[in-house]
């Protein structure tokens, strides 16, 4: 079997830029490598993030949930299983996304503007939002959009 070509994960990432206003960019994880997981495992792309503490959470957000303003707690990968969510940044962008969507939640040491600190989110249509919650013990970056690569 040849190797084919590296493929490129999407992911929207929800961070604070140098003034303390969150934004969010899509980006995209890049730095699969060919491999195995081990020596009798066929290869697979894997792209293998900084070694850290991780809390996971499964989450179930209930239809019309709607999470006020508010940072994520530490940096953290929310992936979701079934359902909608938005998220609106403090610059106005706002991005729903549904099943098989990732999400890399790094807004912390925003600065509050008009009421608005970190970002805002909820529960798009009429049924639940599951999702899987990766919290990392990294420290946070500045300005720093598609680190994860």
């Amino acid at each position: 079997m040849s190797e084919p070509n590296p493929p490129a994960m999407p992911y929207w990432h929800v961070y604070t830029d140098a003034e303390g206003v969150s934004r969010q960019k899509k980006c995209a994880l890049t730095h699969f490598t060919f491999e195995g997981v081990d020596p009798q495992t066929a290869p697979q792309w894997n792209d293998k993030q900084e070694k850290s503490e991780a809390a996971v959470t499964f989450t179930v957000l209930p239809v019309g949930w709607v999470g006020q303003w508010h940072e994520n707690p530490r940096p953290q990968w929310i992936a979701v299983l079934s359902g909608r969510w938005f998220v609106e940044t403090m610059d106005g962008t706002r991005v729903e996304m549904g099943p098989g969507e990732l999400m890399m939640g790094e807004d912390q040491g925003t600065k509050e503007r008009d009421g608005k600190k970190g970002h805002l989110s909820g529960t798009v249509g009429d049924e639940p939002c599951t999702m899987i919650v990766t919290g990392l013990d990294v420290t946070p970056t500045i300005d720093q959009p598609g680190r994860f690569k």
